[in-house]
């Protein structure tokens, strides 16, 4: 694989998630959720948030990025629309602080630019990739199974005025993963949705960070057609 397709291949990963500081630093900044490994007493209801993400054939909503490099002391914010459909994978239509698009698939990425250009990526070869887009599907659509293989699984759940609260902290099994995550926390509800993620942080080895904030979330039934048009050249 070519030097500037896995450029573009480690730019699709530190934009997709999905989703950090030092591991050092990772108990201080949030050291509850992973002082609860899922257990006999917390399983039932993290099978049922499951259920419920699973239960959405598509996610759309709003998003803030922050990518945090920690040797530069310095952090890039970026904002636009998100979309995820279990049978395709997710599109990310950033408007600031420049336009772009990027669909990231089972084993490809297309990027597009104003004006219509795509540019399609094989990345069906590449290890990495591959366990990003297995580990995204897996999050976004509650794949128990998936999830208690690839991951050591933490979980808290508590009550507030707005309604329930949940954090799921995951600390990766595979290599593969690790190369892009060392540890990764997400959380949702109140406020909606009790099974709506809201929150996605990245930690990533080297130290440095990618968090992302979801809201305005939609799920309608499928996609419309246009919307189709992004997994495809």
């Amino acid at each position: 694989m070519n030097t500037a397709v896995m450029r573009n291949i480690k730019t699709a990963v530190c934009l997709s998630v999905l989703f950090s500081a030092a591991l050092s630093n990772l108990y201080a900044q949030n050291p509850a959720v992973f002082d609860h490994p899922l257990s006999a007493e917390t399983l039932p209801r993290y099978t049922a948030l499951c259920a419920e993400l699973s239960s959405h054939p598509v996610i759309k909503g709003s998003f803030e990025q922050t990518k945090t490099i920690r040797r530069l002391n310095r952090s890039l914010v970026s904002r636009g629309e998100f979309l995820i459909a279990a049978e395709h994978g997710m599109v990310w239509i950033t408007s600031a602080p420049f336009p772009s698009t990027m669909a990231v698939g089972r084993d490809f990425i297309i990027q597009s630019v104003p004006g219509g250009s795509k540019t399609k990526l094989d990345a069906g070869g590449n290890e990495t990739f591959l366990s990003l887009a297995d580990t995204i599907s897996a999050i976004f659509t509650g794949n128990v199974q998936r999830l208690r293989e690839q991951f050591d699984n933490y979980f808290t759940e508590s009550r507030t005025a707005d309604g329930t609260v949940w954090t799921l902290g995951l600390a990766p099994r595979e290599s593969a993963v690790r190369l892009f995550a060392e540890r990764i926390i997400l959380s949702g509800g109140a406020g909606g949705k009790s099974a709506a993620i809201r929150s996605i942080t990245i930690y990533e080895r080297g130290g440095d960070s990618v968090s992302y904030t979801l809201w305005d979330h939609r799920f309608p039934a499928a996609l419309e057609a246009d919307e189709q048009a992004y997994f495809s050249l």
